[in-house]
């Protein structure tokens, strides 16, 4: 499902601001000037690629040639990659609010599927299209409450997928994205769907460095939580982010609050002993208690079925970084070139950059790592 793309690559580009105020704006001329920017083509050929010659791709640049047929739109959306909404062509599906519907909820499942099978890349590639083409029938006036709720799903799916595909640097769009969905739910009083966002959005935001704010959203999300399944999502995430703020007694509070949920709330790829193994291993280190974390780390538990090939990955860098606190640098090694290892085939940029601070007493594995995040980074530009 989704749309082809002449590139084949991550459509992160095109969920940018300025990449959004041009999409909003349905602006044809703009739409090539910036996907030749991004592609760094010259007119002659992106004329290749659509079928047209030079002079008219420059004349629909400069807005002396407008394209008003709608076959023609078409084609072009298909060439570059977009949803026809984009560029002013109606879908037939989005005719039928019923199809939109189901059409929108098969492909956040499958989104939501690849992401958790460590296909984040997939994630977006799913998503993009479909916030594109929401975007547009909400712009347009659609904004039945079912059609916001949509909405509001995919923008914090995307957030998501977005947050295990960016590097660190570029992690602010990712929170962007979750917060979009955040003020939608907001707005429609939907409780549950308010935690859920706030949820992923305070967790993209500890990401991107925002810790206050990442502890407000989060502390908000657990509050809103109605199930202990909702409740553990949110609790866990906290004590994440407290341990990474170094907030040692909500740290602390969250903890044991997910081990008492242990016992209520179902497995999931977010919670579990094995996830909240790891999360209380960086917590205490972060918190300056790297005894404890050396005796807790003696008694890791085994993934789950559900555990996901991120946590995995997330996992052994934190147990890589509490064997370097005890000394052991082969076993620490180890951990990071796994690590190493899983983030490259799962394009998973800001893990390496994670192995490259906690390497600075490996250096041939913080050698690699930058190797590794080169070739992400050469990846993710393409």
């Amino acid at each position: 499902m989704g749309w082809p793309t002449a590139s084949g690559g991550i459509r992160w580009h095109w969920t940018t601001p300025r990449a959004q105020d041009i999409l909003r704006r349905r602006s044809l001329p703009e739409i090539l000037v910036f996907y030749r920017q991004l592609h760094q083509l010259p007119q002659e050929e992106l004329g290749v690629l659509l079928g047209y010659s030079t002079s008219y791709i420059s004349r629909v640049e400069t807005g002396s040639r407008t394209i008003t047929d709608v076959g023609a739109l078409r084609h072009i959306a298909e060439r570059l990659g977009l949803p026809p909404h984009v560029v002013g062509v109606t879908d037939d599906a989005d005719g039928d609010h019923h199809a939109m519907i189901q059409f929108g909820e098969s492909v956040l499942r499958l989104a939501d599927i690849a992401r958790q099978a460590g296909h984040a890349a997939a994630a977006v590639d799913e998503l993009w299209p479909l916030v594109a083409r929401l975007e547009a029938r909400a712009a347009d006036g659609h904004t039945d409450t079912d059609i916001l709720r949509l909405l509001a799903r995919a923008r914090v799916g995307l957030g998501v997928a977005l947050g295990h595909v960016l590097p660190e640097e570029r992690l602010a769009t990712a929170a962007r994205w979750t917060g979009k969905g955040v003020a939608i739910a907001r707005r429609l009083d939907d409780r549950t769907l308010h935690a859920h966002a706030l949820r992923h959005h305070g967790n993209e935001l500890r990401k991107a460095g925002l810790h206050h704010a990442a502890l407000e959203r989060l502390g908000r999300a657990r509050d809103l939580s109605r199930t202990p399944d909702d409740r553990a999502a949110a609790v866990i995430l906290l004590a994440r982010a407290a341990g990474t703020a170094g907030a040692t007694p909500v740290f602390d509070e969250a903890v044991a609050e997910s081990r008492r949920l242990l016992d209520t709330a179902g497995t999931t790829a977010l919670f579990s002993e094995f996830t909240l193994h790891e999360v209380q291993l960086r917590g205490l280190t972060s918190t300056g208690r790297t005894r404890q974390a050396v005796n807790l780390l003696e008694n890791a538990p085994a993934p789950a079925l559900q555990t996901s090939p991120q946590w995995r990955i997330i996992s052994a860098i934190t147990a890589g970084q509490v064997l370097l606190r005890r000394g052991d640098r082969d076993a620490a090694g180890e951990q990071m070139r796994s690590a190493l290892h899983g983030a490259e085939l799962h394009r998973l940029p800001h893990q390496v950059q994670r192995v490259i601070r906690a390497s600075s007493l490996l250096p041939d594995v913080r050698e690699q790592a930058h190797g590794t995040l080169a070739r992400l980074r050469a990846d993710i530009a393409a």
